[in-house]
């Protein structure tokens, strides 16, 4: 079989002798693209070609990434898509009086680079050490707690300026709690392992019912935008939870401009961002919460060497963990598991 050199730019049909046939149409076509490449950039520009193993009458095929139509311009196609990650690109081929449809798996990353903040230190306040922090978040001026490890989870209530714990609900000593939101008049808690979370009233934390996880591996973080729940589950996706049902509706993946990224960890969403604890890293992302996209990376480095080690600490596992937004103040709040100290900070782009 001879080769035949592809010019991406002016050629859509590339045709190559076979030998022998296939009753099986979606093997006489291939997409190829450009430079032989799976992973590319959105806004990206691709020359794309459908290799026409036995040089078959087709009509012009319409490609298409998550239902999302892309139109080819001068044997060019833009991935200019809404989320971006690990994606299908298909092409539907007109042929023999029907439609044959073929993929290929790509990746869509990032536009460009994340920017890199720092932050300054507002207040600090006292913070139980004996809480291993998996998750915060402000309701009416009060800090509401997830803890952790088995026998010691618990949800609770806290008064942030003195530490004081206003109340507090003990989880069964077989869970692992994770993550919290607050959305209208309840609070959700993920477990880690256990596959299952629970909805709290507000107001008592008196439990209203529990939930069972769908796709998404394990409960890690969770937050929301006022219609619709994040959550993470330690692999590359946030996944999106309808808040009456508590089922799995879709999901974002995370991803720079250079790979897809994984260990989201405490999740905080604020006007159009995830915010959300690399764990085991004194970091933190800014996540573009309708791409998927890391706009930005925070280095928290140098706050654990203001906590005070305690009996509970761990210099393995008492890891920055927790974010909380304070909309009144206009800053953000973060602990560690099993840190003795609160920090009120504001974030901001290094200079």
């Amino acid at each position: 079989m001879n080769s035949m050199k592809l010019s991406f730019v002016t050629i859509l049909f590339v045709l190559i002798n076979s030998c022998g046939g296939t009753s099986d149409a979606t093997q006489l076509f291939d997409i190829q693209l450009e430079g032989k490449k799976k992973q590319f950039q959105k806004g990206q520009s691709v020359g794309v070609a459908i290799r026409n193993k036995e040089q078959k009458e087709i009509g012009e095929p319409e490609f298409s990434i998550d239902g999302q139509v892309i139109q080819m311009v001068d044997g060019k196609l833009t991935f200019n898509i809404k989320k971006l990650g690990s994606k299908t690109l298909i092409a539907k081929i007109p042929y023999d009086n029907k439609i044959v449809e073929i993929s290929k798996n790509i990746k869509i990353l990032a536009e460009k680079a994340p920017e890199i903040y720092t932050y300054t230190i507002s207040n600090t306040y006292p913070h139980d050490p004996n809480a291993y922090t998996q998750g915060l978040e402000f309701s009416d001026g009060i800090l509401y707690e997830s803890t952790g490890k088995k026998g010691y989870s618990t949800l609770r209530k806290v008064n942030f300026e003195s530490g004081e714990i206003l109340q507090t609900v003990k989880l069964e000593n077989s869970i692992f709690g994770e993550g919290i939101t607050i959305l209208k008049d309840k609070v959700y808690q993920l477990s880690w392992q256990s596959g299952i979370g629970y909805v709290y009233n507000k107001s008592d934390l008196s439990k209203i019912e529990s939930f069972t996880y769908g796709n998404s591996k394990e409960g890690w973080g969770l937050c929301n935008d006022g219609e619709k729940l994040f959550k993470s589950d330690g692999t590359e996706k946030i996944w999106f939870l309808d808040p009456q049902t508590l089922v799995e509706t879709g999901h974002i993946e995370i991803v720079t401009n250079k790979s897809i990224f994984n260990r989201a960890n405490e999740l905080e969403y604020v006007d159009g961002k995830i915010y959300a604890n690399v764990y085991g890293k004194e970091s933190m992302m800014i996540i573009d919460a309708s791409s998927g996209a890391i706009q930005g990376v925070i280095n928290f480095g140098g706050l654990k060497k203001l906590i005070d080690k305690g009996e509970q600490w761990d210099e393995q596992n008492s890891v920055l963990n927790g974010v909380a937004y304070h909309p009144e103040r206009k800053s953000f709040f973060v602990t560690g598991k099993n840190w003795n100290k609160l920090f009120e900070v504001q974030i901001q782009k290094k200079e």
